[in-house]
C-alpha cells in the first residue's frame, strides 16, 4: 500500500506546499525561541519539553525521535536518544531495561516507573533509524537497541527479578503500566506491531503479529458504537475505567486513537470496524467549533469542562480522514490545514499530535 499519498491534494494543495509546511513545523517545534518544545541539555543531548508540566517524558522523547527520523534529521534523533539513555534508562532494579517516564529538564528522575507508550515508540523509531541511516556503534546500533527494548517489554518478568512485562502475554494487550491489569486504548499501535513482527527477535515475531490483531479487536471493543469514542483508560474487556478523579471518559490520551487508526489504515490497509470508528468520530464532531470542544462521556454527553487540547483533537479528527467514509472528510482537512500550531503553555501535546497528523495526511509519515 502506498504511504506517500497527499490527502490535501483534494484541496488543491500540492506536495511542495505540504513539505514546506512540515519543515516550518519542525523548525517551530525544535528551534523557534518562543514556541519550541525542544531543549539542548548537553553538547550532545537534548530533550522534548512538556511545556504544561516542565518535564521531559518518554512519550515526548520517543515522539521527537519519530519526528526526526521521518524528517531525516539524524542530528536531532541522536541528541534525543543520547538524553534518553543518559538520563532515563534504568540500569538496575525491577525496572532495569525500561525508561523512567518523567525526568526534570536536567535529567533528575521525577518517577522511576515506565510508561509503555514510550517504549513502543522508542523501539519503532530506532528500527526506522536503522533502516534509514544504518546502524552505528554502542547506543547508536539502533536495531540492536530496539530489539533489546522489546525483549524487556515482553519478558521483563523472566529477565529481571521482581520485574513485570509491559504486555499481558496471554491476551496480547499492552498494559497502562507494567503493574496494571488494564490498558489505555491509545497505547495500541497495531501498525507498529506489524513491523515488530518483521524486525523484533525472531522468537517473538509470532507474538507481535497476534498482538496487532488483538489490539485492533480491543479498539473495536472499546469504542462507542455511535460516537466512535474510546476511553482514556479501559479494562481488558474494553469498558471505560475512570481515573485521576475525572468524571468523564473521552479526554486527552483518547484523541490519539483516531490518529492510530489512520496510520494503521495508511500502512496496512483498511479494517472496516476501525474505519467505522473514524467515520463515527467525524460525524459526531461535525459542526462543533474547536473552542466548543468539551470533555465527553463515550455516548457524546458533554460536560461543562473544555478540553485541554483542542488543537490536538482537531488534528486527530483530520487524520481520521485517511480511514473515514464520512461526508465531512474534506471539511476536516480544510479546517486542519487552516489551523496554526498551538501557542502557549499547553502547546507540547497539541503540537505533537498536529505534526504527526500533518505527516500522515501529507504522505510524509513512511515506513523505513
Amino acid at each position: 500500500m502506498r504511504t506517500d499519498m497527499n490527502a490535501f491534494s483534494h484541496l488543491g494543495i500540492d506536495m511542495q506546499d505540504v513539505r514546506a509546511r512540515a519543515e516550518a513545523c519542525l523548525d517551530t517545534l525544535f528551534f523557534d525561541p518562543q514556541e519550541k518544545i525542544y531543549l539542548d541539555v548537553d553538547a550532545d543531548s537534548g530533550c522534548m519539553v512538556d511545556t504544561g508540566n516542565m518535564d521531559a517524558r518518554t512519550e515526548g522523547m520517543s515522539y521527537g525521535m519519530m519526528m526526526a527520523v521521518q524528517m531525516d534529521r539524524k542530528d536531532l534523533f541522536d541528541k534525543l536518544w543520547t538524553f534518553s539513555m543518559r538520563y532515563m534508562y534504568q540500569k538496575s532494579g525491577i525496572y532495569q531495561g525500561y525508561f523512567a517516564w518523567s525526568v526534570d529538564l536536567k535529567g533528575h528522575h521525577n518517577a522511576e516507573g515506565p510508561a509503555p507508550d514510550g517504549e513502543e515508540y522508542f523501539a519503532m523509531a530506532l528500527f526506522m533509524a536503522s533502516a534509514r541511516w544504518g546502524d552505528g556503534e554502542g547506543i547508536f546500533e539502533y536495531s540492536s537497541q530496539a530489539r533489546e527494548i522489546l525483549r524487556h517489554c515482553l519478558h521483563q518478568d523472566e529477565m529481571v527479578q521482581g520485574g513485570r512485562a509491559m504486555w499481558d502475554r496471554e491476551n496480547k494487550l499492552i498494559r497502562f503500566v507494567p503493574e496494571a491489569n488494564f490498558s489505555d486504548p491509545s497505547y495500541h499501535l497495531m501498525h507498529f506491531y506489524e513491523l515488530f513482527a518483521q524486525r523484533a527477535d525472531e522468537a517473538d515475531r509470532p507474538f507481535w503479529k497476534k498482538a496487532a490483531e488483538a489490539s485492533r479487536h480491543y479498539i473495536h471493543m472499546s469504542a462507542h458504537p455511535v460516537t466512535g469514542m474510546c476511553a482514556e483508560y479501559a479494562e481488558y474487556d474494553g469498558s471505560a475505567r475512570l481515573m485521576f478523579r475525572k468524571p468523564y471518559a473521552f479526554y486527552s490520551d483518547a484523541y490519539r486513537v483516531a490518529m492510530n487508526i489512520a496510520l494503521d489504515t495508511l500502512w496496512f490497509g483498511p479494517h472496516k470496524a476501525l474505519c467505522d470508528i473514524a467515520t463515527h468520530l467525524q460525524d459526531f464532531y461535525h459542526g462543533i467549533q474547536t473552542e466548543d470542544y468539551m470533555a465527553c462521556q463515550l455516548d457524546g454527553t458533554m460536560t461543562d469542562e473544555h478540553v485541554m487540547h483542542p488543537t490536538g483533537l482537531l488534528a486527530t479528527l483530520a487524520a481520521a480522514s485517511i480511514a473515514s467514509s464520512s461526508a465531512y472528510r474534506d471539511e476536516y482537512l480544510k479546517r486542519f490545514w487552516e489551523m496554526p500550531l498551538r501557542k502557549g503553555t499547553r502547546r507540547y501535546y497539541d503540537n505533537c499530535l498536529y505534526f504527526f497528523s500533518l505527516l500522515m495526511l501529507g504522505g510524509l509519515y513512511r515506513i523505513w
